[in-house]
């Protein structure tokens, strides 16, 4: 199984167009959106290319490969938009280890206020703007960053995961950080 993270599209065209490209050329089975996918939010600038219907309608051509949580800034009218669920506050997926991967946004669960976890799972966020991919307690924390708005110096990144392995990559295709379950 190969998995394909993106969080904090924030309804740039241009970062979303950038993403799916990635994700196609990735070979992933499935495309992950850990929230904030059309709206920018009141805290944050207008993104460059900022156009969430053109976003909902490019993401839609994926939708069965999608899944998606809620972040604090999407909202049941974003949902209207998009042909994928994507208001659920977290969702599971089990890993080919047996291990079990937390997905949320990381604004009502992250790596300071956990979800019931046990030692070994892996609990993926995005909302920081922060990449991470590393253990904390005996917990794996992995963070994708944001491609439309990434924060303290580090580029736009996006995370893939396979063979135990999680990694987050510059829109360049550069390794930033990666760790191992």
């Amino acid at each position: 199984m190969k998995l394909f993270f993106a969080s904090d599209l924030h309804g740039s065209l241009p970062a979303t167009k950038e993403v799916l490209q990635r994700y196609v050329e990735s070979g992933c089975d499935h495309l992950i959106l850990l929230g904030d996918t059309l709206n920018h939010g009141p805290r944050n600038p207008i993104p460059e290319g900022y156009n969430p219907p053109q976003v909902a309608e490019a993401l839609n051509m994926y939708s069965d490969q999608i899944i998606a949580v809620r972040g604090n800034c999407d909202s049941e009218v974003d949902q209207m938009l998009l042909s994928f669920p994507m208001m659920s506050d977290y969702a599971w997926v089990l890993l080919e280890s047996g291990r079990r991967l937390f997905l949320t946004h990381g604004h009502l669960f992250n790596s300071d206020k956990r979800p019931p976890l046990k030692e070994g799972d892996v609990l993926a966020h995005g909302h920081t703007h922060i990449p991470v991919a590393q253990y904390q307690s005996g917990i794996f924390i992995f963070n994708p960053s944001s491609v439309t708005f990434p924060r303290e110096g580090h580029p736009a990144s996006y995370g893939i995961y396979q063979d135990g392995c999680f990694e987050v990559f510059s829109l360049a295709n550069e390794l930033l950080i990666s760790g191992r379950l």
